[in-house]
């Protein structure tokens, strides 16, 4: 444990420092999100906090890889994470520069997922009716799907300050807990890389919210959460793909079925949210893809919350759901439902509170 937190420390240390300059740069070249009429900020804000996202975690990739224990991490599969993220990365910076169209990016986007592939990361089996392994071609269409659905539901969320890098710290924190208690309490040592992929990825995030938090002076733009999104969905397809579906008995059925559950367990309000989006636009005729001002973030600022006080609630929504999920496969269910009971009390209290306050 102490070399992880040692990992999310350096993650978080590195981009919060390295933002500032990536802000600059970002001015230089022209990666700027002008005010458009469905946009929150009111001030030209440089994009490509992606950039910075990406060289914190290379440099922290490249520190812990002479640690012992996290070092051991860095295989096969956390190479090809990391080859997919660069990619991803440079396709989101060519979209917050030039502005991609929506195909584009879409294909970009299952590329990435096909580098997945090519280093043996997909999805082996799923829970129908007990154990059912998939065809290699079934598999990968499964995993590619999961990767663009979740890429793109941390894409839909980035509308406000601060709103997806704290959705998906809250999210990697839930699953780095429940890949590193899979290991340590289950004996699944090769849930090492999911492990490491999360410290990482909740390091990026916390040191990043500060430069992004109300009143955000740089956006992690395309590059930024499709990188999150990817970071989140690869960690979820290799910890499925490394549990030996033979493990699963009456004791173990929850930890050893819950990877596929996690991952839309702890990302449900972007999923929710794309979803909604999708259908929305879908019934007006227009395009899935086509951009409006009617996402859950947009309807909490419209009943008079403050950003921070609306990003602190989808916080608290996303917390709600994930963190019971993840307590459920360790531990009896009523603590599970304890979690749930006290998460939706304190969250209904500052709703309440804001109603009232407004």
């Amino acid at each position: 444990m102490r070399e992880y937190l040692v990992t999310l420390l350096i993650s978080a240390a590195l981009c919060y420092l390295v933002t500032p300059f990536v802000r600059t740069q970002a001015i230089r070249f022209g990666a700027v999100a002008q005010i458009r009429g469905r946009d929150i900020h009111t001030t030209p804000t440089a994009r490509w906090g992606g950039v910075a996202m990406w060289i914190a975690m290379s440099v922290t990739f490249m520190i812990v890889n002479h640690l012992p224990l996290v070092g051991k991490s860095f295989g096969h599969e956390s190479q090809g994470i990391f080859l997919a993220a660069t990619v991803i990365v440079l396709l989101g910076m060519a979209d917050d520069r030039f502005q991609l169209d929506a195909l584009t990016k879409l294909a970009g986007q299952v590329f990435v997922a096909s580098i997945l592939l090519l280093y043996g990361i997909q999805i082996l089996w799923l829970p129908i009716n007990g154990v059912v392994t998939l065809p290699p071609s079934i598999g990968q269409l499964v995993t590619v799907l999961i990767v663009v659905v979740i890429i793109n539901a941390v894409n839909f969320i980035d509308g406000m300050d601060g709103l997806a890098a704290g959705i998906v710290a809250i999210a990697g924190i839930a699953f780095f807990a429940f890949a590193y208690l899979l290991a340590v309490d289950f004996g699944f040592s090769r849930a090492g890389a999911p492990s490491l992929i999360t410290a990482v990825l909740v390091g990026i995030c916390i040191g990043f919210l500060p430069h992004n938090a109300h009143p955000a002076r740089i956006f992690m733009g395309d590059s930024g959460s499709m990188l999150l999104g990817l970071l989140l969905a690869a960690a979820a397809i290799t910890l499925t793909g490394q549990v030996d579906p033979n493990a699963i008995s009456a004791e173990s059925a929850g930890p050893t079925l819950l990877p596929l559950l996690l991952p839309f367990a702890v990302l449900a309000i972007p999923l929710a949210d794309l979803l909604l989006a999708v259908g929305r636009r879908v019934q007006a005729g227009k395009s899935p893809f086509a951009p409006d001002n009617e996402h859950l973030h947009h309807r909490l600022l419209s009943a008079g919350n403050s950003q921070l006080k609306t990003a602190f609630i989808l916080y608290l929504w996303t917390a709600t759901i994930a963190f019971p999920v993840t307590v459920l496969a360790f531990a009896p269910w009523w603590v599970a439902l304890l979690t749930a009971l006290t998460l939706i009390t304190i969250t209904s209290l500052i709703s309440r509170k804001s109603k009232v306050s407004k």
